[in-house]
């Protein structure tokens, strides 16, 4: 596996996000299932695993403890907080110091260490000074209990400032060829400030795949019914995109999955992509797309076929998007 740096680490090029093993998209997989892929992911060579105290109200945490705890020293821990469930079952949005530093104590023991290597804040409240917010993630360093910080959903101005504070390694937000809001400011500002840009969703959750044809096949509870691009007439629209995007694959001797991956590693070298998946069909096809290399001509057929102007619909509804704080087309 290739690796890239991330902060004090080196890391394979990409990563896996386990948010999909216990949260967001329907049913989770069974336990046997759900480990049987995190074994598989590091025996493949994958050693950043990507977690939070949202997914699965904690269980996604308790999930990759149990399974990985004796794996410890082979890979590097992420997760997150300030972002987290409630005893009604709704999500809590909670940036204040002594909620975060209570947040993280709670992940240590969920996740069976000692030290998460990489703690994120998952959302910014906007409520609290992200200066305070960041002050007390730094005070969990000196503490030992965190080896690096990192921020999720927030824009350029805000990862200066937080910067200010204390060193920022890693910024994490939704990145691909169909969510191009990261090329606005936060791409060059993490590239000045050294900060590695830690992409989610790089296939467009599930999109980019090309498999998702018929949104009838996702389950009730899929978080993706909700989203505009998932509605009936903008999916419809931005399905015409994948036949262009199958022929680019078929012409490079790969998946589609692939193609979209390949294009996130070429884009820049501070940039980590974590796909997140239940299948380790589909994990071992993801991993492929370090081998796949694309030239500048194929770089600008996808930039031309899949992009903020060719994609239907917002990538969140009015509500969510009130909740980030990135730079928006």
């Amino acid at each position: 596996m290739q690796q890239r740096t991330l902060g004090p680490f080196q890391v394979s090029a990409i990563g896996l996000g386990c948010m999909n093993l216990s949260h967001a998209y329907g049913t989770p997989p069974s336990r046997e299932a759900a480990e049987a892929l995190l074994l598989n992911a590091l025996d493949s060579g994958v050693t950043l695993f990507d977690t939070a105290a949202l997914y699965g109200f904690g269980l996604n945490e308790t999930l990759v403890g149990e399974v990985l705890a004796s794996h410890r020293s082979k890979f590097t821990l992420a997760s997150k907080g300030g972002l987290h469930g409630n005893a009604e079952g709704k999500r809590v949005l909670d940036g204040r110091p002594e909620s975060l530093k209570a947040s993280c104590e709670q992940s240590l023991k969920r996740l069976r260490t000692d030290v998460i290597d990489l703690f994120y804040l998952h959302r910014w409240d906007k409520r609290v000074p992200i200066e305070d917010s960041v002050g007390a993630m730094s005070e969990l360093v000196r503490e030992g209990k965190v080896q690096t910080i990192g921020l999720s959903e927030v824009s350029a101005a805000t990862l200066r400032k937080a910067h200010a504070v204390h060193p920022i390694t890693a910024l994490q937000t939704e990145y691909s060829l169909w969510t191009r809001n990261p090329e606005i400011a936060v791409l060059e500002a993490c590239r000045e400030l050294g900060t590695t840009f830690v992409a989610f969703s790089p296939l467009g959750r599930g999109f980019l795949c090309g498999e998702l044809r018929d949104l009838a096949t996702l389950g009730a509870h899929d978080l993706r019914r909700g989203m505009p691009r998932f509605q009936p007439d903008n999916y419809a629209a931005n399905l015409k995109l994948l036949d262009g995007l199958n022929t680019i694959a078929d012409e490079q001797r790969c998946t589609p999955s692939q193609v979209a991956l390949a294009w996130l590693l070429a884009k820049a070298e501070h940039i980590i992509p974590i796909p997140g998946t239940r299948s380790i069909a589909h994990l071992q096809d993801d991993l492929g797309a370090v081998n796949v290399a694309l030239d500048a001509a194929t770089m600008q057929q996808l930039d031309a076929l899949i992009n903020r102007h060719t994609v239907t619909g917002p990538r969140y509804d009015a509500a969510a998007q009130a909740g980030v704080d990135t730079e928006e087309f």
